[in-house]
């Protein structure tokens, strides 16, 4: 939880509608409790905490990445796990990879450089630190699920108070 001279931020490509409430109706039935939290998304930023006065200079470098990118075409195909590594069901990037790998390396550039855990790898979360048997059945349950969407945008979040991630700005890509 950030303090009041933090923020807690995230920046994400968002599942669109229908796909998001399906996928978010499938979070909620897994159990895990941040479905009603964290709308579905592919993440560029992972939770990150800012100073407040830093926010100016990462609206601008957020701006900028956006502008030096180009729409493209996503496809969600499948079901992934990271298991046993992580209790994570997730929904696989089956098209657009490159084009997230590089939004995500411009992103977490300039003001927002930061090292990472893991190596990044674009993906939908559908069921997270629940048990076993719950993400056995997301998993079998969205194999066959499939989408495709035009990414034109991603959006900058902020944790409010209560855990809730709450839209603060889209950044339209190649404006």
């Amino acid at each position: 939880m950030a303090d009041l001279d933090t923020t807690t931020i995230g920046v994400a490509i968002d599942v669109p509608e229908p796909y998001a409430r399906e996928l978010r109706d499938w979070r909620e039935r897994s159990g895990d409790p941040q479905a009603k939290h964290v709308p579905p998304h592919v993440t560029l930023l992972p939770p990150t905490q800012v100073p407040a006065t830093a926010l100016p200079e990462i609206a601008d470098h957020l701006a900028g990445v956006a502008a030096l990118a180009s729409a493209f075409e996503m496809h969600l195909r499948g079901t992934g796990t990271f298991r046993p590594v992580s209790e994570v069901v997730f929904i696989v990037v089956a098209a657009g990879i490159a084009q997230c790998e590089r939004l995500e390396r411009a992103v977490r550039s300039g003001a927002l450089a930061r090292p990472t855990q893991f190596p990044y790898h674009p993906h939908v979360t559908v069921a997270h630190g629940v048990p076993t048997e719950r993400l056995d059945l997301v998993y079998e349950g969205l194999t066959g699920f499939d989408a495709r969407f035009k990414v034109a945008e991603f959006t900058m979040f902020t944790q409010d108070g209560a855990g809730i991630w709450q839209p603060q700005r889209r950044y339209p890509l190649g404006a």
